[in-house]
């Protein structure tokens, strides 16, 4: 029954000519072949894969391919292509001298390795697909530019884009340099890197130049009050721009914002500098009156050189700003073609009004000081000098204690800021994405990459070859399952033919022997049919 209910396709190939031959095909017989060379198909199907990867990979290990690292920047302005400072960005002091010498020296490799290392880094922009898909537009928009719309120019100009990470790679089989150097001083010199970068765009160098310790005793009384004015005043400027771009407001570890520090400032200035600088003024303190009044002379000249050039830059940008043509915006139009314009938003001009404002308030400022060194020293040219020692000795510990508490605020501002500009200002601003590895399972994995067209070409064929087999095996099996059975049917066939005729044989022997005995009888004998032997009616039975 389970026989009668088997489901098969069977394909019969039949000659016209000779009905013999005949090919059968089964389905159920290829999948069985398929079934059985199935495990020999993916032993031999891996086997082949991982040949052609572990060639290719040492293919690879052997051409000693470059180090590849990725690198992103992420700041205001940084998208336009600016650095901090709002100048250029140049990314190759990635591979600056300073950098690679730092990681040189850090692992102790000889300085002979810096240019070559130099030479052999390369940095490309890897710009995302949409941004392309953006730029490829410019001919289309171009062409609708021509209707007289601004709206596409502008859309031209917009597609400008300048990328924030960056693909850097190392080519060091030209250095001397083995793999496992290579790989370290690549990865020290990333690293290198964001200390160069704090640097150079965390503002605290340019920070300590301004605010240099120097030796305020070297220096009369006057010009120390000066210089300590100076100082503070840089601070608090510096202190108040922080505060301003610092939405966080941001509390170091040491427990001082920005404000608490720049209060501080206003502090020492409004009071300790303050009554120092009274003494001076009210009694004339000095270490030599002449080259005093000699200061004061120089001081206001040169105030006035600055007013006057401040003086003339406000009037040029008066004048700039006036004449200035703010772009015009289409916005609306009737049906006479009469349209009505607005101004854009222009940056240039607001450039030009921010400019405006500060020198008006540097201009302002520099009359207030020329008038301060006026009066101190038609003061000090009116007096005489009595000094006492008391007066003296006053004043030396009081502007001890100032150059002090400068000196103190100074490193309290310059940890503070470093600290904010790493952990807030800059905390993303540089970062390594992927840093070069050494790792073989990274090169084995990139030869797998770049072998699997092959790969696959050979899999496809190894399918192929092995469905081949299972289906010619097949049908030749079936086949002779095929021809063995026809043997077998026809076989039984003939031997029961046989039989038939010898029985018909003996029984006409038998009536001719009958119808001979009655003839030489003369006697009639009625004709009857001989009966069959036993045995061959037992046999024929069976």
């Amino acid at each position: 029954m389970s026989k009668s209910n088997e489901r098969n396709l069977n394909v019969t190939i039949k000659n016209d000519h000779d009905e013999k031959d005949e090919v059968v095909i089964s389905l159920s017989g290829i999948f069985k072949k398929l079934k059985k060379y199935f495990l020999p198909w993916v032993i031999i199907a891996a086997m082949l894969g991982a040949a052609v990867v572990s060639i290719k990979a040492a293919k690879v290990m052997k051409s000693k391919p470059p180090l590849t690292a990725l690198v992103s920047f992420s700041y205001s302005g940084i998208e336009k292509g600016l650095d901090p400072n709002g100048k250029s960005f140049d990314v190759n002091t990635l591979k600056n001298p300073e950098v690679i010498s730092a990681a040189v020296a850090e692992l102790e490799l000889s300085d002979t390795k810096i240019e070559p290392i130099r030479q052999n880094i390369s940095i490309s922009g890897v710009i995302p697909a949409d941004a392309v898909d953006r730029l490829t537009l410019y001919h289309s928009v171009k062409a609708q530019s021509t209707n007289g719309n601004v709206a596409p120019v502008q859309a031209i100009l917009d597609t400008s884009y300048y990328p924030t990470q960056y693909k850097i790679k190392f080519n060091y089989a030209n250095t001397g340099l083995s793999k496992e150097d290579a790989v370290d001083v690549f990865n020290m010199m990333l690293d290198k890197y964001r200390d160069y970068f704090y640097r150079q765009y965390g503002y605290n160098q340019s920070l300590g130049a301004a605010v240099s310790t120097l030796d305020y005793k070297s220096y009369d009384y006057p010009e120390a009050i000066d210089l300590f004015r100076s100082t503070l005043n840089t601070l608090a400027t510096y202190l108040k721009d922080l505060s301003r771009e610092d939405l966080t407001r941001f509390r170091s570890s040491t427990g001082y914002t920005f404000e608490d520090l720049y209060e501080s400032v206003i502090t020492v200035r409004a009071l300790d500098l303050d009554k120092a600088e009274s003494l001076v003024n009210v009694n004339n303190i000095t270490k030599d009156k002449q080259a005093a009044l000699d200061y004061y002379q120089y001081t206001i000249d040169e105030l006035t050189r600055q007013k006057e050039r401040d003086e003339e830059s406000y009037k040029a940008v008066q004048e700039a700003k006036n004449n200035y043509q703010k772009d015009k915006l289409l916005v609306m139009q009737n049906a006479d073609g009469v349209g009505t314009e607005i101004s854009k938003t222009s940056e240039e001009y607001d450039k030009l009004v921010d400019q405006e404002v500060r020198l008006a308030e540097d201009i302002a400022e520099t009359k207030q000081k020329i008038k301060k060194y006026a009066q101190r020293k038609e003061a000090l040219g009116k007096s005489n000098n009595t000094t006492t020692e008391a007066q003296i000795k006053d004043l030396d510990a009081r502007l001890d204690s100032i150059n002090n508490k400068v000196n103190d605020l100074v490193v309290k501002i310059k940890d503070t800021s470093d600290e904010y500009f790493k952990n807030v200002e800059f905390a993303n601003a540089y970062s390594i994405l992927v840093p070069a590895t050494n790792s073989g399972e990274i090169g084995f994995m990139a030869a797998a990459k770049a072998s699997i067209k092959k790969v696959i070409i050979y899999e496809v064929l190894i399918f192929f070859v092995y469905f081949g087999i299972a289906f010619v095996t097949a049908i030749i099996d079936e086949n002779k399952r095929s021809k063995a059975a026809a043997a077998v049917s026809a076989d039984s066939s003939g031997a029961s033919g046989g039989d038939d005729d010898d029985d018909d044989d003996d029984d006409e022997d038998i009536d001719e022997l009958i119808e001979e005995a009655a003839e030489a009888i003369g006697a009639e004998v009625e004709k009857k049919p001989a009966p069959k032997p036993q045995q061959k009616s037992k046999k024929n039975s069976k």
